[in-house]
């Protein structure tokens, strides 16, 4: 089966810098969509970056300018690094990696695969 997998969450003071990976069980680049999510407890899961097959990234509005998301064809990872980091980035972080395929009806049909998540506190 196709997973992914997070790492790198920890402890971190107020404007630190800490990088996630997520590695996958394939290429990288095999993903029509790669993303990072988070969610804060008693929050929704919220959309923080994505990278798309072709690597054009998108970002959400609160991390635009201290996140980056990238991958690497070579190690199956995709990376979140961030800087400047808030006592509001506290969350669980997710790698989540999305395929879409033709269905025998012509409809997309999406594989949606999702990491256990890896928790992110920042916090003096």
């Amino acid at each position: 089966q196709v997973h992914v997998e997070e790492s790198g969450g920890g402890l971190v003071q107020p404007g630190g810098s800490l990088t996630l990976s997520c590695t996958a069980s394939k290429s990288v680049f095999s993903f029509n969509t790669m993303d990072w999510y988070r969610q804060a407890p008693g929050a929704q899961r919220e959309l923080l970056a994505s990278i798309s097959a072709q690597g054009v990234t998108t970002y959400a509005e609160s991390v635009q300018g201290r996140f980056t998301i990238s991958k690497d064809r070579a190690k199956n990872t995709l990376y979140l690094q961030m800087i400047g980091l808030k006592p509001e980035d506290t969350a669980v972080y997710y790698c989540h990696a999305r395929e879409e395929h033709i269905g025998v009806d012509l409809e997309i049909v999406p594989y949606d695969i999702w990491g256990q998540g890896t928790l992110v506190t920042v916090s003096s």
